[in-house]
């Protein structure tokens, strides 16, 4: 049986249930661990990292928190899903018991992003909101209230669901009719894990703009993997395969294919 996804009233789409299905799908198979080693690979390099405090939005199974928290960064994990809150927590004290960590490195809002300008106002020198936009009703929305939670001269380090990607995908699959109308959205209780709002680069930049936010980089994540006809089995094919993915995904065309687009943001420093 499929899993049955609840929508919130906001059009929203949380994840309660469904822990267990995220870590065997997304980060126990190549493709979750490839987007992990990808992340691991480009955010030193597209952030500037100095042990400041980290908001993690949506921060789902603690991947991402955990990161933050191993080099130095006192992190507020923000996850709406009390089950997948409580499988992070779980193993994040499973890392800090094996010094992974110092205690203390991390705290726990359990809110959506709506929320979080009461819950976590900061205002937040290092915000992360990866894989959020794309599950909600209103991505511009979310946009707008992260601009608001985001300190003059942070650094939002975003990463959203491509959409041309997936009208591409589903090409490839053979999907002609879907890929021809762009009903690209996951829709109903019953469906695999395909977002609800995928966006586009084009809209990402609408929306940066629009609140007075400014582009810094971007990179494609699986710019290549989910496009390969037979996934590599040897592990020296696959790691081949990462390092194609390094060395193009921030290369033009072939970022604007990954499936994921890794974007960082900042916010101006407020005038004197």
């Amino acid at each position: 049986m499929h899993p049955t996804y609840e929508l919130t009233d906001a059009g929203d789409r949380y994840f309660d249930g469904l822990a267990d299905k995220f870590s065997r799908s997304l980060y126990q198979a190549p493709r979750g661990e490839l987007r992990l080693a990808m992340l691991d690979y480009l955010l030193p390099q597209m952030l500037h990292l100095q042990a400041q405090p980290v908001l993690d939005v949506g921060g789902g199974l603690g991947q991402l928190s955990g990161w933050f928290a191993a080099r130095g960064h006192t992190v507020s994990m923000a996850e709406p899903s009390h089950d997948m809150l409580a499988h992070a927590k779980a193993w994040h004290a499973e890392q800090e018991a094996a010094a992974m960590w110092p205690p203390g490195q991390l705290r726990y809002v359990e809110a959506p992003l709506q929320a979080l300008t009461s819950q976590a106002p900061g205002p937040w020198p290092l915000i992360t909101c990866h894989a959020v936009l794309e599950w909600l009703g209103h991505p511009e929305q979310a946009l707008q209230t992260l601009a608001t939670l985001l300190a003059p001269g942070g650094q939002l380090s975003l990463m959203v669901f491509n959409r041309d990607a997936l009208r591409f995908s589903n090409v490839v699959k053979g999907n002609y009719q879907k890929a021809l109308s762009d009903q690209l959205e996951g829709k109903g209780k019953r469906q695999r894990l395909t977002p609800i709002s995928p966006v586009t680069h084009d809209e990402i930049c609408q929306w940066v703009g629009q609140n007075g936010l400014h582009i810094e980089s971007v990179a494609g994540i699986r710019i290549f993997q989910d496009y390969v006809r037979q996934a590599p089995e040897k592990a020296s094919d696959q790691a081949t395969l990462l390092a194609l993915e390094k060395q193009y995904c921030q290369q033009d065309p072939h970022w604007r294919l990954g499936r994921y687009l890794l974007y960082t943001v900042t916010k101006p420093e407020a005038d004197v």
